[in-house]
């Protein structure tokens, strides 16, 4: 399984890599400096968006271009590592993460 990340902090990319590799999930990480970030997207099964750490343009256009994909867009409100194991691991054992999704 492919998910992107888009948002977060540029200092935990190891932090977000590592725990990522533990439920052996391939994680493109998006933290913001990058540019063309809707080409560089690409088609991952799912993509997830730190709100607290993405600016509106960035959400837009990644909400956008997933919809017309159809890759479904989860929202986590947290930028931390552990906001994204828990949401990785009820991804992984329940099918579902227990976040808000378009």
């Amino acid at each position: 399984m492919c998910v992107a990340l888009v948002g977060g902090m540029d200092r935990l990319k190891r932090d977000y890599e590592g725990v990522a590799k533990q439920f052996g999930v391939r994680l493109k990480l998006f933290t913001g400096k990058e540019a063309c970030l809707v080409e560089r997207l690409g088609s991952p099964d799912m993509a997830v968006l730190c709100t607290r750490m993405v600016s509106h343009n960035a959400k837009t256009e990644v909400v956008q271009r997933s919809r017309t994909l159809g890759i479904p867009v989860r929202f986590l409100n947290t930028n931390g590592v552990s906001g994204l194991r828990t949401f990785l691991t009820e991804l992984i054992t329940e099918g579902q993460p227990g976040v808000d999704g378009v």
